[in-house]
């Protein structure tokens, strides 16, 4: 029987789609005293990450929390507090993460109007409007600003005007976009908007942060069915993420990792918000730099790529694999590969909150030089 012994992980430089590196200022914050849930001090924690949350996603919205679970939950959250069975979502698929989308409202027994576009390009707004247009009876748009998949930024700002001219809901994939690129849910009349904290805020993987607008707490609370999931259904979880010394149990949220989550705000707001969003512009611009000078290109159009998600494309005869298998145990960096019809044909390299900065970017280049020649 093998000997069991303590796990120690090798110090990564994580540069691929999340989780991105964790500063020790994060780690340190988990490994504090581990406090009841329903202690009179983590409560007051809980309301101070609820007002970082607030100005990371630039809203005033009561109903503002990190669920207690990752990014998927979140997506989850949005559409089973949101659908009821028969109501029409039109959904805009760009990359991976639109099918997801998909998936959650069939779940959910609604009905899912598809718009696709290629990969590594936005979505057609014209196309949103013709279907907006052509019925009339679409209760939610539901769309990703960022997509991962291909570092594609979609027009956030005009999907949701499109939505409003239409009296349709909004729900809104910030996962990667969240900390690194302009995103206001309150001026652009987001309704639903969820996110991850291992990506731009740099926090430990497992914890969503949500936000749900006036109209969309009015649509939850006049449901004609039950929430779908009990652990995320946001009439039961209001209690427990609400106002006041007094909080319904609901669940246990995982302490240490609020922790971190409470901390990674606190930096972001210590930054700024703009000056995050510069600094992640700014170190694509060198990294684009970089990737120039051996050779590779970008695969999305410099007027909507991703800062924070460069998606390069690999030189013909290049083992994807080799290549970052060779990162990883000669250089200790981890760089992503494609995922669907970008499946072995790209690379996806993260410049994700920390992970973004002058060290990781010459690490980086440095390292492709050696392992491609």
């Amino acid at each position: 029987m093998t000997k069991l012994s303590t796990f120690l992980p090798p110090e990564r430089t994580l540069m691929g789609p999340g989780p991105s590196d964790v500063p020790p200022r994060i780690l340190n914050a988990m490994a504090r005293p581990t406090l009841g849930h329903l202690d009179p001090l983590f409560i007051g924690l809980m309301d101070e990450t609820k007002k970082l949350l607030q100005y990371a996603f630039q809203t005033q919205n009561p109903l503002t929390m990190p669920v207690s679970a990752p990014g998927s939950a979140g997506m989850e959250a949005c559409f089973v507090n949101l659908i009821e069975p028969g109501d029409k979502v039109l959904v805009c698929i760009n990359g991976v993460f639109g099918n997801r989308m998909v998936e959650n409202v069939e779940r959910c027994g609604g009905k899912a109007i598809v718009i696709k576009d290629e990969w590594g390009t936005q979505t057609d707004l014209n196309k949103v409007e013709d279907a907006l247009k052509a019925q009339p009876d679409i209760k939610i748009l539901a769309f990703v600003h960022a997509e991962t998949s291909t570092g594609v930024r979609n027009e956030a700002k005009t999907l949701c005007e499109l939505a409003a001219k239409h009296d349709c809901l909004t729900i809104v994939d910030a996962v990667t976009s969240l900390g690194g690129i302009e995103l206001k849910v309150d001026e652009w009349g987001i309704d639903a908007v969820y996110s991850g904290s291992q990506k731009c805020l740099s926090c430990v993987p497992g914890i969503s942060p949500v936000s749900f607008s006036e109209r969309a707490v009015k649509v939850i609370q006049n449901r004609s069915t039950k929430v779908q999931s009990w652990f995320l259904d946001m009439n039961l979880i209001v209690g427990y993420w609400g106002a006041g010394n007094k909080r319904a149990y609901h669940h246990t949220a995982p302490v240490n990792s609020m922790y971190a989550m409470y901390e990674s705000l606190l930096m972001l707001k210590e930054e700024g918000l703009e000056n995050a969003w510069q600094r992640h512009q700014t170190g694509h611009n060198e990294l684009a730099k970089g990737l120039a000078s051996l050779g590779l290109s970008l695969a999305v159009d410099e007027n909507y790529r991703l800062p924070q998600l460069n998606v390069v494309r690999i030189p013909k005869g290049v083992d994807d694999g080799e290549i970052r298998q060779r990162l990883l145990s000669e250089f200790n960096l981890e760089i992503g590969a494609g995922l669907g019809d970008f499946a072995g044909k790209v690379w996806r390299i993260g410049l994700m909150g920390y992970a973004c900065k002058p060290r990781n970017i010459d690490h980086c280049i440095a390292a492709l030089k050696k392992v491609l020649n």
